[in-house]
């Protein structure tokens, strides 16, 4: 393969977390030609202000929050099946060649923080349409778009509050968050559902450490749960 041939290969590669190691073997190169590209990609990569494509959220993500001093950020009401307490985040900033970098964030903004991260991926624009639907097709309504500081303030912003709690965000959130771009905080929302924590049983919970948590970080009775017959 010729060098841009074998740049977009390690780009494509580096986006789906491989290590260079791994990445020379998929390539069928020695680690020492991988390795400088990949660092000077990680430079490359950082994002900056002016190359998001597009960035949504899920309708009714400000459901039992509060919102400070926002007016103009995007809102729909959750529709009676809607997953409440769930919200999705997509944030696509170009990358070269009319390719397109996609991170996605599932939050859980009442109690856990980010529950699940989307690793940074390369799509064509093409791609990115049908991605966004199904990324959202667990909402009734489509998804809301919005301005890249709303993203920052609910995925930092639940973040800090579930660690407030005794939570981490998931694996591979230290890696993805970058693709947010710069965050100082704090956040102009409230979590918590009206104010107080509250779980909602997830299928892959452990949910009796997590209740043990909510004991130790805020007391009996200052929480909710909802607890699902698996």
């Amino acid at each position: 393969m010729d060098n841009d041939e074998l740049i977009d290969r390690v780009r494509a590669l580096r986006a789906q977390g491989r290590s260079p190691k791994q990445i020379a073997r998929a390539v069928g190169v020695s680690p020492a030609v991988v390795t400088p590209l990949v660092r000077a990609l990680a430079t490359e990569d950082q994002p900056g202000l002016d190359d998001v494509v597009g960035c949504w959220i899920s309708p009714g993500w400000s459901t039992g929050l509060t919102v400070a001093d926002h007016p103009e950020w995007p809102e729909a009401d959750l529709s009676e099946d809607g997953p409440e307490g769930l919200v999705n985040v997509l944030i696509a900033r170009q990358d070269r060649r009319s390719r397109i970098r996609v991170t996605g964030y599932l939050v859980d903004v009442y109690c856990l923080g980010v529950k699940d991260v989307l690793d940074p991926r390369v799509l064509d624009t093409h791609a990115l349409v049908e991605f966004t639907r199904a990324y959202f097709s667990a909402y009734s309504a489509p998804p809301l778009a919005a301005p890249v500081e709303l993203a920052c303030h609910l995925v930092f912003g639940a973040v800090a509050y579930a660690r407030s709690l005794g939570f981490e965000p998931a694996a591979g959130f230290e890696t993805a968050k970058d693709q947010l771009g710069p965050w100082t905080g704090p956040s102009a929302i409230g979590f918590g559902r009206e104010g107080k924590p509250f779980y909602i049983q997830g299928p892959h919970d452990n949910a009796a450490a997590i209740i043990k948590t909510l004991e130790r970080s805020v007391g009996p009775g200052n929480y909710h749960f909802l607890l699902v017959s698996m």
